[in-house]
Protein backbone atom coordinates (compact mmCIF):
# COMPACT_ATOMS: atom_id res chain seq x y z
CA UNK A 1 0.00 0.00 0.00
CA UNK A 2 1.26 3.42 -0.90
CA UNK A 3 2.15 5.62 2.10
CA UNK A 4 -0.33 8.12 1.03
CA UNK A 5 -3.36 5.37 1.25
CA UNK A 6 -2.28 4.27 4.70
CA UNK A 7 -2.20 7.47 6.33
CA UNK A 8 -5.68 7.68 4.43
CA UNK A 9 -7.16 4.98 6.76
CA UNK A 10 -6.04 7.07 10.11
CA UNK A 11 -8.72 9.40 9.68
CA UNK A 12 -11.12 6.69 10.00
CA UNK A 13 -8.89 4.74 12.50
CA UNK A 14 -8.74 7.80 14.53
CA UNK A 15 -12.64 8.07 15.10
CA UNK A 16 -13.40 5.06 15.51
CA UNK A 17 -10.91 4.70 18.35
CA UNK A 18 -11.93 8.06 19.99
CA UNK A 19 -15.53 6.28 20.57
CA UNK A 20 -14.02 3.13 21.43
CA UNK A 21 -12.06 4.90 24.19
CA UNK A 22 -15.39 6.09 25.60
CA UNK A 23 -16.91 2.95 26.07
CA UNK A 24 -14.01 0.56 26.23
CA UNK A 25 -13.95 -1.46 29.81
CA UNK A 26 -10.21 -3.05 28.89
CA UNK A 27 -7.64 -2.06 31.80
CA UNK A 28 -5.03 0.70 30.95
CA UNK A 29 -2.13 -1.92 30.75
CA UNK A 30 -3.84 -2.95 27.29
CA UNK A 31 -4.15 0.60 25.80
CA UNK A 32 -6.34 1.84 23.05
CA UNK A 33 -4.65 1.97 19.95
CA UNK A 34 -5.48 3.28 16.56
CA UNK A 35 -5.13 2.60 12.47
CA UNK A 36 -1.66 3.75 12.05
CA UNK A 37 -0.34 0.88 13.77
CA UNK A 38 1.70 2.66 16.29
CA UNK A 39 -0.64 5.55 17.55
CA UNK A 40 -3.70 6.18 19.59
CA UNK A 41 -5.52 8.87 21.24
CA UNK A 42 -6.81 10.66 24.51
CA UNK A 43 -10.33 10.50 25.59
CA UNK A 44 -9.50 13.47 27.74
CA UNK A 45 -7.08 15.98 25.11
CA UNK A 46 -8.28 14.20 21.91
CA UNK A 47 -4.41 14.00 20.85
CA UNK A 48 -3.16 10.94 18.51
CA UNK A 49 -0.34 9.48 17.50
CA UNK A 50 -0.11 10.71 13.53
CA UNK A 51 3.06 8.96 11.16
CA UNK A 52 4.94 11.49 9.53
CA UNK A 53 7.57 10.39 7.31
CA UNK A 54 9.41 7.22 6.74
CA UNK A 55 13.19 7.41 6.35
CA UNK A 56 15.81 4.53 5.78
CA UNK A 57 18.72 4.41 7.39
CA UNK A 58 20.67 6.92 6.04
CA UNK A 59 17.63 9.54 6.93
CA UNK A 60 16.22 9.32 3.61
CA UNK A 61 12.51 9.51 2.90
CA UNK A 62 11.07 6.17 1.50
CA UNK A 63 7.72 5.15 0.49
CA UNK A 64 5.96 2.19 2.36
CA UNK A 65 6.34 -1.30 0.70
CA UNK A 66 2.95 -2.70 -0.54
CA UNK A 67 1.30 -5.05 1.60
CA UNK A 68 0.09 -6.40 -1.40
CA UNK A 69 2.37 -9.53 -1.70
CA UNK A 70 2.59 -9.70 2.37
CA UNK A 71 2.26 -13.53 3.58
CA UNK A 72 -0.63 -14.82 3.85
CA UNK A 73 -0.87 -16.84 7.36
CA UNK A 74 -4.00 -18.83 6.13
CA UNK A 75 -1.41 -20.00 3.43
CA UNK A 76 -3.89 -22.26 0.66
CA UNK A 77 -6.09 -24.08 3.51
CA UNK A 78 -4.78 -27.71 2.69
CA UNK A 79 -2.29 -27.42 6.02
CA UNK A 80 -1.59 -30.82 7.93
CA UNK A 81 0.18 -30.77 11.17
CA UNK A 82 -0.53 -32.65 14.67
CA UNK A 83 0.87 -31.04 18.16
CA UNK A 84 1.88 -27.70 16.67
CA UNK A 85 2.89 -24.84 19.33
CA UNK A 86 4.82 -22.12 19.51
CA UNK A 87 5.11 -19.38 22.40
CA UNK A 88 5.26 -15.99 23.21
CA UNK A 89 7.31 -14.22 25.78
CA UNK A 90 6.65 -10.62 27.11
CA UNK A 91 5.45 -7.83 29.69
CA UNK A 92 1.39 -8.88 29.61
CA UNK A 93 1.10 -7.16 32.67
CA UNK A 94 3.01 -4.25 34.32
CA UNK A 95 3.72 -0.72 33.56
CA UNK A 96 4.78 -1.05 30.20
CA UNK A 97 2.01 -4.36 29.42
CA UNK A 98 0.29 -2.43 26.14
CA UNK A 99 3.78 -3.30 24.30
CA UNK A 100 3.32 -7.09 24.90
CA UNK A 101 0.05 -6.89 24.78
CA UNK A 102 0.26 -5.51 21.11
CA UNK A 103 2.93 -8.04 20.05
CA UNK A 104 0.75 -10.87 21.40
CA UNK A 105 -2.39 -9.16 19.88
CA UNK A 106 -0.78 -9.37 16.28
CA UNK A 107 0.42 -12.95 16.68
CA UNK A 108 -3.39 -13.78 17.90
CA UNK A 109 -4.54 -12.60 14.48
CA UNK A 110 -2.25 -14.78 12.49
CA UNK A 111 -3.22 -17.94 14.14
CA UNK A 112 -7.17 -17.09 14.09
CA UNK A 113 -6.26 -16.67 10.48
CA UNK A 114 -4.27 -19.77 9.75
CA UNK A 115 -6.62 -22.23 11.92
CA UNK A 116 -9.61 -21.29 10.78
CA UNK A 117 -7.87 -21.66 6.94
CA UNK A 118 -6.40 -24.87 7.87
CA UNK A 119 -8.72 -27.37 9.94
CA UNK A 120 -5.47 -29.85 9.65
CA UNK A 121 -3.37 -27.84 11.33
CA UNK A 122 -4.46 -26.28 14.86
CA UNK A 123 -1.50 -24.57 16.07
CA UNK A 124 -1.36 -23.34 19.60
CA UNK A 125 0.70 -20.07 21.30
CA UNK A 126 1.60 -20.69 24.63
CA UNK A 127 2.15 -17.21 26.85
CA UNK A 128 4.26 -16.56 29.27
CA UNK A 129 4.33 -13.10 31.06
CA UNK A 130 7.82 -11.51 31.85
CA UNK A 131 5.99 -7.92 32.93
CA UNK A 132 9.37 -6.58 31.11
CA UNK A 133 11.50 -7.95 34.18
CA UNK A 134 14.89 -9.69 33.13
CA UNK A 135 14.90 -11.43 36.62
CA UNK A 136 11.31 -12.78 36.07
CA UNK A 137 11.88 -13.60 32.02
CA UNK A 138 14.52 -15.69 33.42
CA UNK A 139 11.89 -17.91 35.35
CA UNK A 140 9.47 -17.83 32.34
CA UNK A 141 12.74 -19.40 30.66
CA UNK A 142 12.90 -22.50 31.98
CA UNK A 143 9.40 -24.15 31.13
CA UNK A 144 9.91 -22.22 27.87
CA UNK A 145 13.04 -24.41 26.41
CA UNK A 146 11.94 -27.31 28.49
CA UNK A 147 8.56 -28.00 26.71
CA UNK A 148 9.82 -29.94 23.71
CA UNK A 149 6.66 -29.27 22.08
CA UNK A 150 7.29 -25.29 21.79
CA UNK A 151 9.75 -25.01 18.48
CA UNK A 152 9.56 -21.25 17.71
CA UNK A 153 9.33 -18.70 20.16
CA UNK A 154 7.66 -14.51 19.61
CA UNK A 155 10.19 -12.73 21.87
CA UNK A 156 11.10 -12.26 24.74
CA UNK A 157 9.83 -7.93 23.86
CA UNK A 158 12.25 -5.88 26.21
CA UNK A 159 16.03 -5.89 25.15
CA UNK A 160 16.85 -6.78 29.05
CA UNK A 161 14.55 -9.69 29.03
CA UNK A 162 16.33 -10.63 26.35
CA UNK A 163 19.92 -10.23 27.20
CA UNK A 164 18.92 -12.10 30.21
CA UNK A 165 17.35 -14.88 28.85
CA UNK A 166 19.28 -15.44 25.20
CA UNK A 167 21.80 -17.77 25.82
CA UNK A 168 19.37 -20.45 27.35
CA UNK A 169 17.32 -20.05 24.12
CA UNK A 170 20.69 -20.42 22.67
CA UNK A 171 21.51 -23.34 23.85
CA UNK A 172 18.26 -25.12 23.66
CA UNK A 173 18.35 -24.57 20.05
CA UNK A 174 14.82 -22.96 20.38
CA UNK A 175 14.62 -20.23 17.41
CA UNK A 176 13.41 -17.06 19.14
CA UNK A 177 12.55 -13.96 17.29
CA UNK A 178 11.97 -10.92 18.44
CA UNK A 179 9.44 -7.85 17.64
CA UNK A 180 10.38 -5.19 19.53
CA UNK A 181 14.01 -5.55 21.29
CA UNK A 182 16.67 -3.06 19.60
CA UNK A 183 19.66 -3.15 21.69
CA UNK A 184 22.45 -3.67 19.50
CA UNK A 185 24.95 -5.57 21.82
CA UNK A 186 22.08 -9.07 21.10
CA UNK A 187 23.30 -9.54 18.16
CA UNK A 188 26.83 -9.83 19.11
CA UNK A 189 26.74 -12.45 21.45
CA UNK A 190 27.57 -15.44 18.79
CA UNK A 191 23.58 -16.56 19.61
CA UNK A 192 22.93 -18.44 16.01
CA UNK A 193 18.71 -18.74 16.73
CA UNK A 194 18.13 -14.97 17.46
CA UNK A 195 16.33 -13.25 14.68
CA UNK A 196 15.53 -9.25 15.31
CA UNK A 197 12.18 -8.15 13.32
CA UNK A 198 12.88 -4.67 13.05
CA UNK A 199 15.97 -2.57 13.19
CA UNK A 200 18.65 -1.73 16.00
CA UNK A 201 19.17 0.62 18.25
CA UNK A 202 22.35 1.71 16.16
CA UNK A 203 19.83 2.39 13.27
CA UNK A 204 17.14 4.56 14.97
CA UNK A 205 19.60 6.25 16.82
CA UNK A 206 21.96 7.75 13.66
CA UNK A 207 18.05 8.42 11.88
CA UNK A 208 17.13 10.47 15.18
CA UNK A 209 20.28 12.43 15.59
CA UNK A 210 19.77 13.42 12.12
CA UNK A 211 16.16 14.53 12.44
CA UNK A 212 16.23 16.60 15.03
CA UNK A 213 19.22 18.62 14.26
CA UNK A 214 18.56 18.68 10.64
CA UNK A 215 14.73 18.84 9.90
CA UNK A 216 14.02 20.56 13.65
CA UNK A 217 17.25 22.08 13.63
CA UNK A 218 18.30 21.83 17.22
CA UNK A 219 21.87 23.11 18.23
CA UNK A 220 21.56 21.90 21.73
CA UNK A 221 19.72 18.40 22.95
CA UNK A 222 19.55 16.98 26.18
CA UNK A 223 19.29 13.51 25.97
CA UNK A 224 17.88 11.56 29.15
CA UNK A 225 17.77 7.64 29.68
CA UNK A 226 16.44 5.31 32.13
CA UNK A 227 17.93 2.40 33.04
CA UNK A 228 17.38 -0.61 31.14
CA UNK A 229 18.97 -2.06 28.85
CA UNK A 230 16.72 -0.29 25.90
CA UNK A 231 17.13 3.18 27.14
CA UNK A 232 21.28 3.05 27.72
CA UNK A 233 22.03 1.42 24.20
CA UNK A 234 19.60 3.63 22.40
CA UNK A 235 20.87 7.31 24.78
CA UNK A 236 24.38 6.09 24.00
CA UNK A 237 23.75 5.83 19.84
CA UNK A 238 21.65 8.82 19.69
CA UNK A 239 24.29 11.10 21.69
CA UNK A 240 27.21 9.60 19.75
CA UNK A 241 25.76 11.04 16.28
CA UNK A 242 24.45 14.18 18.10
CA UNK A 243 27.80 15.04 18.52
CA UNK A 244 28.22 18.72 19.54
CA UNK A 245 24.70 19.75 19.78
CA UNK A 246 24.20 16.74 22.63
CA UNK A 247 24.77 19.36 26.08
CA UNK A 248 26.55 17.10 28.34
CA UNK A 249 25.67 19.62 31.28
CA UNK A 250 21.70 18.62 30.26
CA UNK A 251 22.41 14.81 30.29
CA UNK A 252 21.21 12.82 32.90
CA UNK A 253 19.59 8.92 33.80
CA UNK A 254 16.49 8.58 35.49
CA UNK A 255 15.44 5.15 36.88
CA UNK A 256 12.40 2.53 35.93
CA UNK A 257 9.09 3.51 38.21
CA UNK A 258 10.42 7.14 38.88
CA UNK A 259 7.61 9.61 39.42
CA UNK A 260 9.28 12.43 40.39
CA UNK A 261 11.41 14.33 37.84
CA UNK A 262 11.86 17.49 39.36
CA UNK A 263 15.87 17.99 39.88
CA UNK A 264 16.11 16.65 36.28
CA UNK A 265 13.32 19.50 35.04
CA UNK A 266 15.47 21.71 36.99
CA UNK A 267 18.94 20.83 35.45
CA UNK A 268 17.33 20.82 31.65
CA UNK A 269 15.29 24.04 32.39
CA UNK A 270 18.87 25.91 33.07
CA UNK A 271 20.30 24.78 30.10
CA UNK A 272 17.33 25.99 27.82
CA UNK A 273 18.00 23.26 25.36
CA UNK A 274 16.17 23.14 21.64
CA UNK A 275 15.29 19.89 22.21
CA UNK A 276 15.17 16.83 24.79
CA UNK A 277 15.58 13.34 23.87
CA UNK A 278 14.18 10.44 26.60
CA UNK A 279 15.78 7.13 26.10
CA UNK A 280 12.74 4.78 28.10
CA UNK A 281 9.91 3.64 28.27
CA UNK A 282 6.12 5.59 28.62
CA UNK A 283 5.54 4.70 32.16
CA UNK A 284 8.46 7.23 32.88
CA UNK A 285 7.98 9.42 29.59
CA UNK A 286 4.51 10.42 30.46
CA UNK A 287 5.26 11.99 33.74
CA UNK A 288 8.21 13.44 32.65
CA UNK A 289 6.89 15.24 29.84
CA UNK A 290 4.46 16.24 32.23
CA UNK A 291 6.75 17.67 34.41
CA UNK A 292 8.57 19.36 31.68
CA UNK A 293 5.75 21.68 30.52
CA UNK A 294 4.52 22.29 34.53
CA UNK A 295 7.98 23.74 35.03
CA UNK A 296 8.20 25.85 32.08
CA UNK A 297 10.39 24.14 29.58
CA UNK A 298 8.87 24.22 26.25
CA UNK A 299 11.76 22.62 24.16
CA UNK A 300 10.18 20.01 21.65
CA UNK A 301 10.11 16.13 23.12
CA UNK A 302 11.05 13.18 21.59
CA UNK A 303 11.65 9.37 22.09
CA UNK A 304 11.23 6.31 20.93
CA UNK A 305 9.97 3.37 20.44
CA UNK A 306 9.41 2.85 24.04
CA UNK A 307 7.53 5.99 24.29
CA UNK A 308 5.65 5.40 21.36
CA UNK A 309 2.34 3.83 22.98
CA UNK A 310 -1.63 5.66 23.47
CA UNK A 311 -0.69 4.85 26.84
CA UNK A 312 2.06 7.68 26.29
CA UNK A 313 -0.55 9.88 25.03
CA UNK A 314 -3.09 8.73 27.66
CA UNK A 315 -1.17 9.66 30.78
CA UNK A 316 0.25 13.12 29.67
CA UNK A 317 -2.78 14.30 28.37
CA UNK A 318 -1.79 17.88 26.35
CA UNK A 319 1.44 17.97 27.57
CA UNK A 320 2.36 15.21 25.21
CA UNK A 321 1.31 17.86 22.09
CA UNK A 322 3.94 17.92 19.49
CA UNK A 323 6.02 15.17 20.68
CA UNK A 324 8.22 13.65 18.54
CA UNK A 325 8.08 9.82 18.52
CA UNK A 326 10.31 7.18 16.42
CA UNK A 327 9.46 3.91 15.95
CA UNK A 328 12.11 0.89 13.95
CA UNK A 329 8.53 -0.70 13.35
CA UNK A 330 6.14 0.71 10.99
CA UNK A 331 2.08 1.54 10.32
CA UNK A 332 -0.43 -1.10 9.62
CA UNK A 333 -2.21 -0.71 5.94
CA UNK A 334 -5.76 -0.14 6.53
CA UNK A 335 -6.56 -4.52 5.32
CA UNK A 336 -4.48 -5.31 8.70
CA UNK A 337 -5.91 -2.68 10.80
CA UNK A 338 -9.78 -3.61 10.05
CA UNK A 339 -9.21 -7.40 10.63
CA UNK A 340 -6.85 -6.67 14.06
CA UNK A 341 -10.01 -4.69 15.56
CA UNK A 342 -12.33 -6.76 14.47
CA UNK A 343 -10.86 -9.40 16.37
CA UNK A 344 -9.17 -7.77 19.31
CA UNK A 345 -11.72 -4.61 20.06
CA UNK A 346 -8.91 -2.12 19.52
CA UNK A 347 -6.51 -0.54 17.21
CA UNK A 348 -2.62 -1.96 16.37
CA UNK A 349 -0.27 -0.37 19.01
CA UNK A 350 3.59 -0.37 18.25
CA UNK A 351 4.83 -3.63 17.21
CA UNK A 352 1.70 -5.31 16.64
CA UNK A 353 2.78 -5.58 12.83
CA UNK A 354 5.88 -7.38 13.86
CA UNK A 355 4.09 -9.98 15.65
CA UNK A 356 1.74 -10.28 13.45
CA UNK A 357 4.47 -10.93 10.35
CA UNK A 358 7.15 -12.87 12.67
CA UNK A 359 4.12 -15.46 13.99
CA UNK A 360 3.34 -15.58 9.84
CA UNK A 361 6.99 -16.44 9.15
CA UNK A 362 6.87 -19.49 12.03
CA UNK A 363 3.30 -20.64 10.61
CA UNK A 364 4.57 -20.94 7.11
CA UNK A 365 7.68 -23.23 8.47
CA UNK A 366 5.13 -25.11 10.26
CA UNK A 367 2.98 -25.74 7.16
CA UNK A 368 5.86 -26.30 4.88
CA UNK A 369 6.09 -29.81 7.29
CA UNK A 370 8.79 -28.40 10.21
CA UNK A 371 8.09 -30.15 13.62
CA UNK A 372 11.30 -29.47 15.36
CA UNK A 373 13.41 -26.55 16.36
CA UNK A 374 15.92 -27.53 14.42
CA UNK A 375 14.04 -27.28 11.19
CA UNK A 376 12.33 -23.82 12.31
CA UNK A 377 15.51 -22.48 12.20
CA UNK A 378 16.75 -23.55 9.36
CA UNK A 379 13.43 -22.22 7.72
CA UNK A 380 13.92 -18.70 9.80
CA UNK A 381 17.72 -18.27 8.47
CA UNK A 382 16.97 -18.88 4.71
CA UNK A 383 13.64 -17.27 4.89
CA UNK A 384 13.00 -13.91 2.33
CA UNK A 385 9.87 -12.50 1.72
CA UNK A 386 7.48 -9.77 2.28
CA UNK A 387 5.48 -8.93 5.19
CA UNK A 388 2.32 -6.51 5.83
CA UNK A 389 5.45 -4.14 7.41
CA UNK A 390 8.14 -4.78 5.45
CA UNK A 391 10.75 -7.52 3.91
CA UNK A 392 12.05 -9.97 6.19
CA UNK A 393 15.28 -11.30 5.35
CA UNK A 394 18.24 -11.52 8.05
CA UNK A 395 22.14 -11.56 7.64
CA UNK A 396 23.81 -14.60 9.57
CA UNK A 397 24.24 -12.30 13.15
CA UNK A 398 19.83 -12.14 13.19
CA UNK A 399 19.72 -8.59 11.95
CA UNK A 400 17.34 -7.31 9.09
CA UNK A 401 18.56 -7.04 5.75
CA UNK A 402 16.20 -3.56 5.57
CA UNK A 403 15.80 -0.59 8.67
CA UNK A 404 13.19 1.64 7.97
CA UNK A 405 12.70 3.97 10.98
CA UNK A 406 9.03 6.02 11.04
CA UNK A 407 8.64 9.78 12.59
CA UNK A 408 5.66 10.24 14.56
CA UNK A 409 4.04 13.81 16.06
CA UNK A 410 1.80 13.67 18.65
CA UNK A 411 -0.78 16.42 17.42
Amino acid sequence: MHRRTARGALVIGVAAALALAGCSDKSSDSGSTDSTGTSGSSSASGLTIKPQVLLDSEGKEVESSSASEAADPAGDGNATCSNAVLAMAGALTGANAALGQNILMGAKLALDEHNKANPGCQVEMKQFDTEGDPQKATQVAGPITSDASIIGLLGPAFSGETNATGAQFNQAGLPFLTASATNPSLTEKGWTNFFRGLGNDNSQGAVVAKYLTGQLGAKKVCVIQDDTDYGVGLAKVVTENLGEAADAACSASVKSGQKDFSATVSQIKGEEPDAIWYSGYYAEAAPFVTQLREGGVTATFSSGDGTNDPEFVKQAGEAAKDTILTCPCVPGPEDFVTKYNALNGQYPGVYSVEGYDLTTIMLKAIDSGVTDRAGMLAFVKAYDGQGVGKRYQWNDKGELANALIEIYKVG
